[in-house]
């Protein structure tokens, strides 16, 4: 075999260079990687004789392999090996590509190098995103021109008005999608807008009312384009007017003045690019002063003569997507699938709810649901619970960005397609006679099958979060359609995981959070699922949100992740805190140690935070975490003592003089601290103050969500949970509610009489018990009086099937009343 040319091509995220393959692939003896070449350095000084090589015509063989399971799921890759007969010399299959001879690694964090990138971007591929990006441009300029400005009355400017989709503020959300998004949030970014649900204005509080809040606004706007155009941009950063809005600021500026500015509106996403040009910090940057140095960085490389500005957004968000993964929704097209030739071939996805209207007439979430319950109570027969997951399964549909898939499903076993969700995104058609609700998509049919399981909560939910276990059997199975060796597209999405990204913005932020929440609710689960995550991809090796928890692939990751290595404390440490935990067993202290057979002798010794912080001293360009379980058990202030001041971000690097061993100390900036609290224990409010301010804190509550569609005989899961919890906040409060991990097993819901009665009686019983303090009349209001005496002070006698029959009678009482 002999080299070919080399390709740049793109898997999970990261930039390669694939070696081609020369019609034949190669498998060692006792290796687990396929080979394109017979010299390539993993290959030399075995026998010959023993390696297997396989035809492969199309040169796709790699492909076909990488696609068939993300890496993280290396059982995957082995059964379709197994499968194609793609076998190493010992008749093992093989599970990945060689790093040397056919997809070389282009740099550590997975990136182009700017250069590479501008060579092989397909600039042809942008024209037609671009030319549309112009005509919006236009269009915003002639429908509100910059002389009408000073002007302008507030009912073109406001969203909520009655002809709100010709204003300003709904042409920046929703009528410019080639410009980039600023959707999502609430409406108070738009800073002024008249409030649905009661017609009263929402504006700056200073102002005596909305006419005089839109001058001051108004005034705002005209100063920030003055700035712009005589070239001052960050004097944008000054203008109070307009501080409460960034994102739509930005993206107005950009619409008038498209060649001073890059339509990046994400203050993470203008930092990202400009760490990524240059070795500045930028979070010192104010927003404007932040955008003026993207587009000044852009300008200097040389690379970009002659692009427009939002080709050149493009580009960036092609090389380096700062987005950490994509959501991937399941949505059926109608019962039984039946607008599905109207969705295929108009591109889109639609879903009801009709009478609630086009949701883009909403300014806020709290105001839609307002409005989608005044509707829908008598469908749901004024049950509130299911009224506000319905909400949610509506509004669920602006959420959804550029990239982001849809599954469309037929039933709980039939996918229709996938589609990739476009830069329209949700939109109202009013030509449709029913379900006009719609998001726009990119179908790819290929994703056509039929699941060997059902999935039986599709049989109760219009639109549901796809897990990540199926979005890789739908992978796995996509029919191979595959015609070009030189890109890997919508196999390489990445899941989206919103808790994940919310404890990754914590920490960026404060430099330790903690995950707190009632118990069940998933607390260890989602901090270490966190720690893999976000310590791979910091690390370079950027695997996605969708590995499963507790398999053998994630316990090796975790273990990588904490070995040593010669160093004094692995990237990720794990620790819990209980009452008799220590300054010593913390920073430092004196233990007994072996004396070389002579006995024991005191000897100071460093505790594990001072080894992190050791480790990372040495280790300054990469991440050490510290996962602390049950944070709240331990007396914190004792244990963290004079360096609970250094956790600052602003204190980092600075040195103390600690007080036993003498030794300079402090704590560098790539230390992260995530504990994790039962709310139950102890409540948030009863922390130390000094450490409350420290904290990031991001709470997780009960998810009903995830036993939806799942039922015990007639008893919904779901349902059982809610009113559960509905009982325990009128009661207690939400601290102390039950959390959806009680009724989850490894394999999923609860499926079985037993089951679900040894659930009740051996976990959640005895917490309603220490919650109630032994009150049994509390307790019968939580379950009922056909499983609480509370006369008699114990529980019936019911066996498995009773007390399931019994908790669905209760149920089912209280939703009808």
């Amino acid at each position: 075999m002999t080299s070919a040319t080399p390709k740049i091509v793109s898997f999970e995220g990261r930039h390669y260079e694939l070696v081609p393959s020369t019609g034949e692939v190669i498998c060692s003896k006792g290796g687990y990687a396929l080979h394109h070449l017979e010299d390539c350095q993993h290959l030399r000084g075995g026998d010959q004789s023993t390696w297997r090589t396989y035809p492969d015509p199309d040169r796709l063989t790699w492909r076909r392999l990488l696609d068939s399971a993300p890496s993280t799921d290396k059982q995957g890759r082995r059964e379709y090996a197994q499968k194609a007969g793609l076998l190493n010399g010992l008749g093992s299959p093989v599970t990945h590509v060689c790093d040397s001879c056919l997809l070389k690694p282009l740099s550590t964090d997975g990136s182009l190098p700017l250069a590479e990138a501008v060579a092989v971007f397909d600039r042809a591929s942008v024209e037609d995103g671009v030319a549309k990006a112009r005509a919006e441009i236009g269009q915003v300029q002639r429908d509100f021109p910059r002389e009408a400005w000073p002007t302008m009355p507030l009912e073109r400017y406001a969203l909520g008005v009655a002809d709100y989709k010709n204003t300003f503020c709904y042409r920046m959300e929703f009528g410019t999608p080639e410009l980039g998004g600023i959707g999502g949030g609430s409406a108070r970014k738009h800073m002024i807008f008249l409030q649905k649900k009661d017609q009263s204005w929402y504006h700056d509080a200073k102002f005596a009312n909305e006419q005089e809040a839109w001058i001051d606004v108004r005034q705002g706007f005209l100063d920030a384009f003055t700035a712009v155009e005589e070239g001052i941009v960050p004097f944008v950063d000054e203008i109070t007017a307009l501080r409460s809005g960034p994102s739509l600021t930005a993206k107005a500026l950009y619409a008038y003045f498209p060649d001073r500015l890059l339509p990046v509106y994400g203050r993470d996403h203008v930092h990202h690019f400009i760490s990524l040009l240059s070795e500045e910090d930028p979070s010192k940057l104010e927003r404007f002063e932040a955008l003026e140095r993207l587009k000044s960085l852009i300008d200097g490389t040389g690379h970009f003569t002659g692009w427009h500005t939002d080709e050149i957004a493009r580009f960036l968000y092609w090389w380096a997507n700062p987005r950490q993964g994509s959501a991937i929704v399941k949505i059926a097209p109608g019962a039984e699938a039946k607008f599905w030739d109207e969705c295929q071939e108009g591109g889109y996805i639609c879903v009801g709810w009709d009478d609630v209207g086009d949701l883009t007439a909403f300014t806020s979430e709290d105001e839609f649901q307002e409005a989608f319950r005044a509707h829908y109570s008598d469908e749901y027969n004024g049950n509130q619970s299911k009224m506000t997951v319905k909400a949610r399964e509506l509004w669920r549909l602006t959420q959804l960005q550029p990239g982001d898939r849809v599954v469309a499903n037929k039933g709980t076993r039939q996918i229709l397609a996938v589609g990739a969700v476009t830069e329209t995104g949700y939109a109202w058609r009013e030509e449709r006679e029913e379900q006009r609700h719609t998001v726009s998509v990119d179908w790819d049919l290929s994703y056509a099958q039929a699941l060997a399981e059902p999935e039986k909560r599709w049989g109760v939910v219009t639109v549901a979060d796809v897990p990540a276990r199926l979005w890789r059997t739908i992978r796995s199975s996509k029919t191979a359609t595959v015609d070009r060796e030189d890109t890997v597209e919508p196999e390489a999405v990445t899941l989206e995981d919103p808790q994940l990204s919310a404890l990754a913005g914590a920490l960026q932020r404060k430099g330790q959070a903690v995950l707190f929440g009632p118990p069940g609710t998933g607390k260890t689960f989602t901090s270490l699922r966190f720690a893999v995550w976000w310590l791979s991809q910091q690390l370079g090796m950027r695997l996605g949100a969708e590995f499963d928890y507790g398999s053998p692939a994630f316990r090796q990751e975790l273990a990588r992740l904490a070995a040593r290595d010669q160093r004094p404390a692995g990237h990720l440490t794990q620790v819990t805190f209980h009452p008799a935990y220590g300054y010593e067993d913390f920073i430092e202290g004196f233990r007994p140690v072996e004396d070389g057979g002579a006995g024991l002798r005191l000897s100071l010794v460093d505790g594990v935070f001072k080894r992190i912080c050791r480790a990372a001293e040495n280790d300054s360009s990469r991440p050490y975490l510290l996962l602390i379980d049950e944070i709240n058990r331990g007396d914190m202030p004792k244990i963290f003592g004079e360096l609970i001041t250094l956790l600052e971000l602003d204190k980092r690097g600075v040195t103390v003089v600690l007080p036993q061993s003498g030794q300079d100390f402090s704590v560098p900036p790539n230390v992260y601290v995530l504990g994790t609290m039962n709310t139950a224990d102890r409540s948030i409010r009863l922390l130390d103050s000094a450490l409350r301010r420290r904290f990031a804190f991001v709470e997780l509550l009960p998810d009903p969500a995830v036993l939806e569609g799942f039922t015990v005989g007639k008893l919904h899961l779901a349902d059982l949970l809610r009113e559960l919890n509905l009982r325990v906040l009128k009661e207690l409060g939400r601290e102390r509610q039950i959390g959806h991990s009680f009724f989850l097993t490894a394999g999923g819901p609860v499926t079985d009489e037993s089951a679900l009665a040894a659930v009740i009686r051996n976990e959640v019983l005895p917490l309603l018990q220490e919650y109630a303090y032994d009150d049994y009349s509390m307790l019968a209001r939580f379950l009922g009086p056909d499983i609480v005496d509370d006369v008699g002070h114990r529980l019936h006698d019911l066996n498995d099937e009773e007390l399931v029959d019994a908790l669905y009678a209760e149920l089912q009482v209280d939703v009808a009343e």
